[in-house]
């Protein structure tokens, strides 16, 4: 029982952190926007999210290793549990070393003085943050697949 729960708080969990990465790929490509949309949006969602996330992240990351280590027998599971363990973190670490650094840049900007690059430290950060998504996918999709296999 208790590994089913784990499974089933690891599947909803994970699904809230890439569903969230996703979400801000899918919406706010910010290549369009102008410096001063840009900014303040950008700040918006770092207040809103520069906590929660890693938090968030965490938890799934704890109970990927969790489900991992409950189902050491199935060295199927545990495999790629370990794996999704490892692009989960991956993206915590692109987080802390590549997007986070510039968010504590851009959170210092004033919106209607933009400094003159803006736009290159905003592609950084976009690409960046399609490399997370990628890896937060990919371990959303592992997860799912060790819980709906068949034994």
């Amino acid at each position: 029982m208790t590994t089913r729960i784990i499974r089933f708080c690891n599947i909803v969990m994970v699904a809230l952190v890439a569903g969230s990465i996703f979400g801000i790929w899918l919406g706010y490509n910010p290549k369009d926007l102008s410096a001063p949309t840009f900014i303040e949006q950008q700040q918006n969602a770092i207040l809103a999210l520069n906590t929660l996330m890693p938090v968030l992240a965490l938890i799934t990351i704890l109970l990927t290793l969790a489900s991992a280590f409950l189902q050491r027998k199935d060295k199927k599971a545990l495999s790629v549990l370990l794996v999704a363990s490892a692009f989960l973190i991956i993206g915590g670490l692109i987080t802390r070393f590549g997007n986070q650094p510039i968010n504590s840049i851009v959170m210092t900007w004033d919106m209607n003085t933009p400094p003159s690059n803006w736009m290159e430290l905003r592609n950084q950060w976009w690409f960046f943050h399609e490399l997370r998504t990628l890896s937060a996918f990919i371990g959303l999709c592992l997860i799912a697949w060790t819980s709906i296999k068949k034994d």
